[in-house]
């Protein structure tokens, strides 16, 4: 009968102590599992407060070298003003890069420096607004443009870069105003048809700055 008490008394013990173990093993993997919670949180609400001030809009970007799109409403003549000049500036940047070697003249220098700051720029952003504007940079006016206002042929252009000194000066300044008045013709027009703010302030710098050019290039044509 002791035996007996003392078998029953072990297997209570051991059931106790199993029972025991079993519940400390919960309780630390509750932990775990309450630990890994609130490591998860912090790191999710440190994430959003990294990412949220690159979603944060920093106000309207400024216009890069490529130019922006011309935001607002657009017309048939907007685009054709922007598919004619390309190729009409890149013409005259075409012109002032035979000066390199053959200029002599310091204001003739001088404006083809004017010339390739400017139109280089303009003919970024025209690209850039045919572009928002979901039309193609060329509308098919010949190869490259020729046959527009003020365009040079192919052989005013061998011409052109036959000459040297005050030849190509002289050269140089003729086929240059005649191109300028072109453009300026060109812009006269989107001035008075187009509709986009953006296209039209272009216009109004084309005017006013290739006006002044040709003045100065017939003062130098006066004087060589």
């Amino acid at each position: 009968m002791r035996s007996f008490t003392r078998r029953t008394a072990r297997k209570f013990t051991l059931a106790g102590a199993a029972t025991a173990t079993g519940l400390l093993l919960t309780a630390c993997g509750s932990d775990d599992g309450a630990s890994g919670m609130d490591h998860s949180g912090p790191s999710a609400s440190a994430t959003a407060s990294t990412a949220a001030p690159s979603a944060t809009p920093s106000g309207p970007s400024a216009p890069s070298a490529s130019g922006a799109p011309a935001s607002g409403d657009f017309n048939d003549a907007d685009v054709m003003f922007a598919q004619m000049m390309i190729p009409h500036h890149e013409q005259a940047l075409e012109m002032a890069g035979l000066a390199t070697g053959r200029a002599e003249d310091p204001e003739v220098r001088k404006l083809v420096a004017e010339i390739e700051r400017a139109q280089d720029p303009e003919i970024q952003k025209m690209k850039a607004w045919l572009k928002g504007w979901g039309r193609p940079e060329s509308a098919g006016h010949g190869s490259g443009g020729h046959g527009m206002a003020g365009m040079m042929s192919e052989q005013d252009m061998k011409d052109l870069a036959s000459l040297k000194g005050r030849a190509f000066d002289r050269k140089f300044a003729e086929l240059m105003i005649a191109h300028h008045d072109g453009a300026v013709a060109m812009a006269k027009d989107e001035q008075k048809n187009g509709r986009n703010a953006t296209a039209k302030a272009l216009a109004d710098d084309v005017v006013r700055t290739q006006s002044a050019e040709v003045a100065a290039l017939k003062k130098i044509l006066d004087r060589l």
